[in-house]
């Protein structure tokens, strides 16, 4: 380690004293997002990249704190920084921030880095960082990590570039949690957001809500600059027209490709980014009101989900079976050893009679919007018609669904990305109080030791709490997660520098700030 590094790499390796430094210089947190072009040859400086995602709509943002979908974090990452980052592991590094420390893990003591600008040329203060971590505490702003920024009792200035975040507990993972894409910072007093004004690699150039955003390469950024001068970004929710567009030349990038155009793709010279995330499509049934106030109901149609077919049918094994919790396989706390819950035809038709719904008019609300609902939907249809129970199908419009239909109504499937922690992962979801609660399940018992687990330093520990945890909201919850999809990017060969990632599709969202175009290799 170089003098003058101090640094902890990963909140989970903890010392008395929790330290993320960085040296002087471009430092870890840039050349965390370089890393990916050297990796794949001599990068080229220059050239316009356009690409499609899958959402859009009039609900598009540049407000960070109001970000929801990957079209909105693409956008995000583009434009703003915050004060971590997280690498390709999903472990938190320093960005904004040049040291974050603490002796206790409730109170945080945050140094900038120097001489950092927003992209109208204003400095990055204390001030800044305060104003943008305070304002998620204001219901008027509508932010979507609310109930994670209660955590803050307290953000004040300490000096011009020096920051205190009092928490109202120890939390070891706090800085995962700074590592958010809601929690870029922007510039004090920031509230018209039909621009961005952030400090991140490409200066906003155009915002029109669903229908484009583009940006040109930030000369003063102050990492690693970005490799491409311009960025062109739309959305295409139609499956077909999104890859006919790649496939026309139209557009250079594709997130969510279809698995079923894989082999046409790969055949015709295009390349595919497979990145295995915690991402999940699930279906989640509200326990608050019938039929999910029914515990029979909530168990038939657990054992309905035939969890292999989704994965080899919906997502032809671009995908890992899940087990009605919402840590993937490969995460650390991963609980290897709890029971597959299975496809179980005659359990389902037990359950689901006991229940007493099976004259009711029940429906499955889905979109395109939420990756593979649809078909999804279908597949639970069909097996809920061969257990004797009527299953309809609501296929909503992509515009609107989030805000109209997605936990609203009874029996919703909905679309959660990675989590930088586990803490996060079930203080967002999974709480009594948690703001995306989907089933509204509650357990004092698991309130509990998710508070325990925030204070504990013994890893092994935490990793047993956590073990329980995913069995109670296996058993006791009304979400059924089938699968955690593998995300699958497709891309013109001249498109280099993109490589995996685990905190979700397009290197995290974060793609524009690796990428390159050799032009030399375009498509034929």
């Amino acid at each position: 380690m170089a003098p003058g590094i101090a640094a902890i790499p990963s909140a989970r390796r903890l010392s008395r004293r929790e330290v993320f430094g960085i040296a002087a210089g471009a430092g870890a947190a840039s050349a965390l997002f370089g890393r990916a072009a050297r990796a794949a040859g001599a990068p080229v400086r220059g050239g316009h990249l356009r690409f499609a995602g899958l959402t859009g709509s009039t609900a598009d943002t540049l407000d960070p704190a109001r970000m929801s979908v990957a079209s909105d974090y693409v956008r995000g990452k583009s434009f703003y920084d915050g004060l971590m980052a997280l690498d390709d592991r999903m472990i938190p590094q320093p960005a904004l921030a040049e040291r974050l420390e603490s002796d206790d893990f409730q109170t945080w003591h945050v140094t900038l880095r120097r001489d950092v600008a927003f992209h109208d040329g204003a400095t990055l203060t204390a001030a800044d960082v305060v104003y943008s971590l305070n304002r998620h505490k204001d219901p008027a702003v509508a932010s979507q990590q609310w109930m994670a920024a209660q955590e803050m009792s307290r953000v004040r200035a300490t000096g011009p570039l020096t920051v205190e975040i009092e928490l109202v507990g120890p939390n070891v993972d706090f800085p995962s949690l700074l590592g958010m894409d809601n929690f870029a910072i922007i510039r004090d007093g920031t509230k018209d957001f039909s621009t961005a004004n952030g400090t991140g690699p490409f200066v906003c150039t155009g915002f029109q809500p669903g229908i484009r955003t583009t940006g040109r390469r930030n000369a003063g950024f102050w990492g690693v600059p970005a490799w491409l001068d311009t960025i062109d970004l739309i959305a295409i929710a139609d499956d077909m027209s999104r890859h006919d567009a790649l496939l026309s030349g139209d557009v250079d990038i594709i997130a969510s490709a279809n698995p079923r155009l894989v082999r046409m793709l790969r055949a015709r010279g295009f390349g595919l980014m497979e990145s295995p995330v915690g991402t999940y499509t699930d279906l989640a049934i509200r326990l608050d009101q019938m039929p999910g106030s029914s515990a029979d109901f909530v168990t038939g149609i657990k054992y309905l989900f035939d969890r292999e077919q989704v994965r080899d049918s919906v997502f032809l094994g671009y995908a890992r079976i899940g087990n009605d919790h919402p840590i993937p396989p490969e995460d650390p706390n991963y609980a290897a050893d709890l029971p597959q819950t299975m496809h179980d035809p005659d359990r389902a038709r037990f359950h689901l009679k006991k229940s007493g719904m099976g004259g009711r008019d029940l429906e499955l609300f889905c979109s395109p919007t939420a990756l593979a609902s649809v078909d999804i939907a279908v597949l639970l249809q069909y097996a809920a018609e061969r257990a004797g129970m009527a299953l309809g199908i609501r296929r909503m419009p992509v515009d609107g669904y989030w805000s109209q239909y997605w936990m609203k109504t009874p029996m919703s499937f909905g679309n959660t990305n990675a989590r930088p922690s586990t803490d996060m992962t079930f203080a967002l979801s999974f709480g009594s109080r948690a703001p995306l609660n989907e089933s509204r399940w509650r357990d004092p018992r698991f309130d509990a030791l998710l508070l325990q687990a925030r204070a504990e330093r013994n890893e092994g520990v935490r990793r047993r709490i956590y073990h329980d945890m995913q069995a109670m909201i296996r058993d006791g919850s009304g979400v059924c997660i089938p699968a955690f999809t593998t995300s699958l990017d497709a891309f013109d060969p001249k498109v280099r520098g993109l490589r995996p990632n685990r905190a979700g599709q397009l290197m995290g969202y974060g793609f524009t700030r690796s990428v390159w175009l050799d032009n030399a290799v375009g498509h034929p």
